[in-house]
């Protein structure tokens, strides 16, 4: 799995916990409902803060809790990005 997947994933899951639509998501955060399509799809790879911190006030979580979760904490990140520095 990428990287940009496992967040896609957290935001489609607690979608589903709070029992919200990416439309609903779209309404109650101020993100665009084109930003959030394109997150979940993997047409972003790389979100802003701002828009991740957005998702997480919605979720009533502040982005470190939106982001402190198994997969996104075990995941190898060391070996994706050694090439781009």
């Amino acid at each position: 799995m990428e990287y940009y997947e496992i967040y896609a994933r957290r935001i489609m899951e607690l979608c589903e916990e709070y029992d919200y639509t990416i439309n609903r998501l779209s309404t109650l955060s101020g993100v665009k409902q084109s930003t959030l399509d394109n997150i979940v799809r993997g047409g972003s790879k790389n979100p802003k803060i701002r828009t991740l911190h957005q998702i997480a006030v919605t979720f009533n979580m502040t982005v470190s809790e939106f982001l402190d979760f198994p997969e996104l904490n075990e995941y190898p990140i060391d070996d994706e990005f050694d090439d781009e520095y």
